[in-house]
C-alpha cells in the first residue's frame, strides 16, 4: 500500500514514539529497580521486575510475528500498544511484587508487538529501496533510550515517586495510539489465514524454558531447576520439528530457511546480541574497577557506543536508500566492530578513558552499520505473507543471542575475578564502592585484576564479529529495488502461490 508523503511522515513519528516508548520503560525501570523492589518488600526477588518483562517480551515474538501475518499488522499493533498502556497504569498501582511482575510480563507482551509491528508496516508501505533510511529512523529509539532512560528514570525516582516510571508512558502513548489509529493502514493479512495453535504453543514454552535455563544455570540453588528447564526445551523442540512438518500453516515457515539472505541476516542478528549487547551490559562495572572511576564517569563508555550505533545506522540507512547496494556495509561494518574490541584487548592498564571510549565508539559504529539494515534485506527476501514471521525470526535471534552472550560473559567474569582477587575480598560483595574503600594498593590490584579478565573477553567477542564477517561476506551482490510494493489484496481474494526462492 503506496503512502502519501505525509501520511508516511505521519505515520513514521507514530511507530518511532511507540518504539522509544518501549526502550524506554526497560532503560527507565532499570535505573528505579532498587527503590521499586525496597518499598515493596522484596529486595531479594527485584530482579524479576526486569526478567518477566524480558521474558514475555522474547518469547511472544514469534506467535505476534505470525498473528500479524495472518490478521494483518494493523490489529496486533494497535492491541499491544493498548496492552502496554493498560499495563503501565496497573505497574504503578501495583502493592505488592506479585502484583507488579504480573503487569511487568503484560507490558513486556505489548512492547514486543509494538517493535515487532513497527517494523512489519514498514515493509508493507515501503519499497525495498525506502526501508532502510525507515529502519533506521525507527531503529534510533533503542540508542535514544540507553542514553536518556537512566536519566530520566533517576530524576523520577527522586523527585516523583517510583509509580510515575510507569504512568509517564501513558501521555506519550496515548498521542501515539491517535498518531497511529489515523495513520497505520487497514493492512490485510495473509489470503489463506490459519493459525499454528499447537506449534505456537510448544514453541513458547520450549523457548520459555530455554531462557529460564540460560537465567538460572549461574545460581547455585537454581542450577538443577535450571537443568531440568534445558532438558525440557530439547524435549519441546523435538516435539516441535514432528508439529511443524505436518502444520498447514508452521508459525516459522520453512521455505523462509531456503533463502541464503534470509540466513545470513539471521547469523548476523546473532552476532548484534552475542557481540555488543552482552559486553555493553558490563562495561560501566569494567570502567569502573579497571579505571577506578565513579559510576557517572564509567557512563560515558558506554555512551559513546550508543551514540556511534545512532549516527552509523541514520548514514547507512540514507547512503542505502540512496543506492540500494547493502553488501558493503556489514562486512566493513563487523570488521571495523571486531578492530575495536581487539583493540580493547590489547590496551595497557592505566590508559586515559577517552582511549576505551573511542574503542568502544568504533565497535558502536560497526553494529550500527547493519544493526538495523538487516531487517531492510531480510524482508526484501521475503514473501508478503512471510514479513512478520520473518522480522520476528531476525529480533528473536538477537535475543537469543543476546541472553546466552551476557551470561556466558558474567560466568566467566564472575569466576575470573573470584579466582583473582587479593585475600580478603569476596567477589560476591565486590561493588566499586567497596573497592574504593580498600587502600590505593588494594585498589590497584583489583584494577589489574579486572583489566586481566576482561582482555580475553575481548578478544572473545571480537572473534565473534570475525565470525560476522565470514557470514556478511555470503551476503549477494544485490540491489534494493525502488519498485513501490504491490497492492495490497483482501484476505478473501484468491493469491497465487508465492515463487520458491
Amino acid at each position: 500500500m503506496t503512502l502519501s508523503p505525509a501520511r508516511l511522515r505521519v505515520l513514521v513519528a507514530a511507530l518511532l514514539s511507540v518504539s522509544f516508548l518501549g526502550a524506554l520503560d526497560h532503560t527507565v525501570v532499570s535505573t528505579s529497580l532498587a527503590t521499586i523492589a525496597g518499598e515493596l518488600g522484596a529486595l531479594e526477588h527485584m530482579s524479576w521486575i526486569m526478567v518477566g518483562y524480558t521474558i514475555a517480551a522474547t518469547v511472544m515474538l514469534p506467535v505476534l510475528g505470525k498473528l500479524g501475518d495472518v490478521i494483518g499488522p494493523r490489529r496486533v499493533f494497535v492491541v499491544s500498544l493498548v496492552l502496554f498502556l493498560a499495563a503501565s497504569l496497573a505497574c504503578g498501582f501495583a502493592s505488592d511484587l506479585g502484583w507488579l511482575i504480573a503487569a511487568r510480563v503484560v507490558q513486556g507482551l505489548g512492547s514486543a508487538g509494538l517493535q515487532l509491528m513497527s517494523q512489519t508496516i514498514v515493509a508493507r508501505v515501503t519499497s525495498p529501496r525506502q526501508r532502510p533510511r525507515y529502519m533506521a529512523v525507527i531503529g534510533a529509539a533503542f540508542p535514544i533510550a540507553i542514553v536518556v532512560g537512566p536519566v530520566v528514570g533517576g530524576l523520577i525516582t527522586d523527585y516523583w515517586s517510583w509509580p510515575w516510571v510507569f504512568w509517564i508512558n501513558l501521555p506519550v502513548g496515548l498521542v501515539a495510539l491517535v498518531l497511529a489509529l489515523a495513520a497505520v493502514p487497514r493492512l490485510p493479512g495473509g489470503a489463506h489465514p490459519r493459525f499454528d495453535v499447537p506449534g505456537s504453543a510448544v514453541f513458547t514454552g520450549s523457548l520459555l524454558a530455554l531462557i529460564l535455563a540460560v537465567t538460572w544455570v549461574g545460581d547455585d540453588t537454581l542450577r538443577p531447576a535450571a537443568i531440568a528447564c534445558a532438558a525440557a526445551a530439547g524435549a519441546g523442540i523435538l516435539a516441535l520439528v514432528v508439529i511443524e512438518r505436518r502444520a498447514a500453516a508452521p508459525i516459522l515457515p520453512p521455505r523462509i530457511l531456503r533463502d541464503r539472505t534470509i540466513l545470513v541476516c539471521l547469523g548476523l542478528s546473532l552476532v548484534v546480541g552475542a557481540g555488543l549487547f552482552s559486553v555493553v551490559a558490563y562495561m560501566p562495572t569494567y570502567v569502573q574497577m579497571a579505571y577506578r572511576t565513579t559510576a557517572t564517569v564509567s557512563g560515558l563508555v558506554p555512551i559513546a557506543t550508543v551514540l556511534g550505533m545512532l549516527v552509523s545506522s541514520l548514514l547507512t540507512g540514507w547512503l542505502v536508500s540512496r543506492s540500494g547496494r547493502y553488501r558493503l556495509y556489514p562486512i566493513a561494518g563487523t570488521a571495523l566492530a571486531a578492530l575495536g574490541l581487539i583493540t580493547m584487548a590489547l590496551l595497557p592498564a592505566g590508559v586515559p578513558l577517552w582511549v576505551p571510549m573511542v574503542g568502544m565508539a568504533a565497535v558502536g559504529i560497526g553494529t550500527g552499520a547493519f544493526t538495523n539494515l538487516i531487517f531492510a534485506v531480510v524482508q526484501s527476501a521475503a514473501s508478503r505473507d512471510d514479513l512478520g514471521a520473518v522480522t520476528a525470526a531476525t529480533n528473536l535471534v538477537r535475543q537469543i543471542g543476546a541472553a546466552v552472550g551476557t551470561a556466558v560473559v558474567g560466568g566467566v567474569v564472575g569466576f575470573a575475578v573470584a579466582a583473582g582477587l587479593p585475600a580478603g575480598l569476596d567477589a560476591a560483595t565486590l561493588t566499586p564502592a567497596v573497592a574504593r574503600a580498600t587502600p590505593d594498593a588494594v585498589q590497584d590490584r583489583i584494577a589489574v585484576v579486572y583489566h586481566d579478565v576482561f582482555a580475553p573477553v575481548f578478544l572473545g567477542l571480537a572473534l565473534v564479529y570475525v565470525c560476522g564477517v565470514a557470514i556478511a561476506s555470503l551476503l549477494p551482490a544485490a540491489r534494493l529495488s525502488d519498485e513501490p510494493p504491490a497492492p495490497e489484496r483482501a484476505p478473501a481474494e484468491p493469491e497465487p502461490a508465492a515463487e520458491t526462492r
